[in-house]
């Protein structure tokens, strides 16, 4: 019996070790990570906003602008996130996962590292992060950050695929929507625009959809990539908004592949914290 306990204790006391360890490893790693973004960071040129710069956009863009801005707001350079939400790891299941996750963003250069918590059976846990840094994206995932379970960087897709998120995300950071902050807006009809941005060899293009009261009802992509050989259509939806530092930005997001079988939601999560950084006046 002594034997057992002892045997008993000592896988545990293993075991322990190991779940330390892998965290460890992969708060080093992400910290490292996050530190290249930062040292990225660029002064930018225009400092606050001013409504003239948007007189000639399409005008569900100017009606957004209306409605997120006021004069004089200063431009946001960084973003530090919280979120908890729910993740649908295989799309042939209706099962949904537990997630936290931590984000931190600058937006001259654009740049974002996501860092995330998925709970599965058992209380086992994914690691996983989701970036785009110096014109790079990545994504990768681990199981109790030991093992790698997904592991994409350094392609034209994942890159695209990477900014594009960036670009829709902008919502919670609305200055970087500006055009003196690199997005080209081109007219649709009355309750729509087509924004395009590009970073470096990338450059990508999505639909925002306004509401009747200006503000941002869902972003869509005609085609996103969903790995290094598949692409496909891509939604977010948008909602609860609430003032934030002066902006007017919305606290829940809803994310969903459109497959040929049908809707294939994936992401539903909630901000519960938001701190902006902005640039020197």
């Amino acid at each position: 019996m002594k034997r057992a306990v002892a045997l008993f204790a000592g896988v545990a006391a293993a075991a322990t070790s190991a779940l330390a360890f892998g965290a460890w490893r992969w708060r080093r790693s992400h910290a490292a990570f996050r530190a290249k973004m930062l040292a990225a960071r660029r002064p930018m040129a225009v400092k606050v906003y001013n409504a003239v710069e948007t007189e000639a956009l399409p005008p569900p863009v100017r009606r957004y602008f209306r409605a997120v801005l006021q004069e004089g707001q200063a431009m946001v350079s960084g973003v530090r996130l919280s979120q908890r939400g729910r993740f649908r790891q295989s799309l042939a299941s209706d099962t949904w996962q537990p997630l936290r996750a931590t984000q931190r963003v600058t937006t001259h250069p654009p740049g974002f590292g996501w860092d995330a918590r998925i709970r599965l059976a058992l209380g086992v846990r994914v690691f996983v992060r989701d970036a785009y840094v110096l014109g790079t994206g990545s994504l990768r995932a681990c199981v109790l950050g030991l093992v790698t379970v997904a592991d994409l960087h350094d392609t034209p897709e994942i890159a695209r695929g990477e900014l594009m998120r960036y670009l829709a995300e902008a919502v919670w950071y609305p200055t970087a929507l500006l055009p003196s902050q690199g997005v080209r807006w081109e007219a649709i009809d009355d309750t729509s625009s087509r924004a395009t941005l590009t970073d470096g060899a990338t450059t990508v293009c999505l639909e925002f959809r306004f509401r009747a009261d200006g503000l941002v009802a869902a972003v869509w992509a005609a085609s996103r990539p969903r790995s290094a050989t598949e692409s496909a259509p891509w939604l977010c939806r948008l909602d609860s908004y609430e003032r934030r530092a002066g902006m007017c930005v919305p606290l829940f997001a809803e994310v969903e592949w459109q497959l040929p079988a049908g809707p294939a939601p994936y992401f539903q999560g909630r901000l519960t914290g938001i701190v902006y950084e902005f640039d020197a006046r």
